[in-house]
């Protein structure tokens, strides 16, 4: 039976990633994103909608996945407490948080009928240090790792797995702002061990081993990907 994988934030970056490479291995791929339809070949499906909103047109378009991708995420420009609005704070935890809450809620219920599932939360290297992000996105992806362990524990035998991948740095339309003149581009790279950003494809080959149910003794690892960032 072909694996029906959802992915939001699908249209760019990491979701795009993913997607493609799920596709190229015979998944079926339902993708969600605020922006349009990307082109893809294969078993692809896509629903244009914002996950901070309502979610009734998302259960009513994937009604049943047997893997989960919780992928968009937006940041926050760095900003400190004081210098980020009630409004902004708000967006970046409903998109970073709350969606993922509300959209795995749903289908962990079908999960559990099926005695089966996989569960994959894109948390961040600023799930676990300070400096990834400002303070609405570090609090967010902190929060989002303890959602992710708590619902492992929760639900470790019933078949259901959860993981979380915390990337570092990676090339994507999120951080296009860093690579323009006077942006962090160079001195990211610099101080990343590896000398270097990650990319996107890098993050799916790592989403399609944690879904292939080869790690099956696996259960609420949040697996850093960041070049050796978190060495230091």
């Amino acid at each position: 039976m072909t694996k029906r994988v959802l992915i939001t934030g699908v249209s760019s970056g990491i979701g795009l990633a993913q997607a493609r490479l799920f596709l190229e291995n015979g998944y079926a791929v339902y993708g969600v994103d605020k922006s349009g339809k990307p082109d893809l070949p294969g078993d692809f499906q896509f629903l244009q909608l914002d996950v901070s909103g309502d979610l009734a047109a998302l259960y009513d378009f994937a009604q049943n996945v047997d893997i989960l991708c919780n992928t968009a995420g937006i940041l926050d420009d760095y900003k400190p407490l004081l210098d980020i609005s009630d409004t902004d704070i708000d967006q970046v935890f409903q998109v970073n948080l709350f969606a993922t809450i509300r959209i795995t809620r749903h289908y962990l219920a079908q999960m559990l009928a099926n005695g089966s599932g996989i569960i994959i939360n894109m948390c961040s290297i600023a799930s676990f240090l300070a400096g990834g992000g400002g303070a609405a996105y570090t609090t967010s992806k902190h929060a989002l790792a303890g959602f992710t362990r708590q619902l492992a524990l929760d639900y470790a035998k019933t078949g259901v797995q959860v993981f979380g991948i915390a990337p570092g740095a990676v090339k994507t339309a999120m951080t296009k702002a860093d690579f323009a003149p006077g942006g962090l581009a160079q001195w990211v790279a610099d101080e990343t061990p590896i000398g270097r950003w990650l990319e996107p494809a890098e993050i799916a080959e790592l989403t399609l081993y944690l879904a292939s149910g080869k790690a099956g003794a696996m259960q609420g690892e949040i697996l850093k990907m960041d070049g050796g960032w978190s060495l230091k």
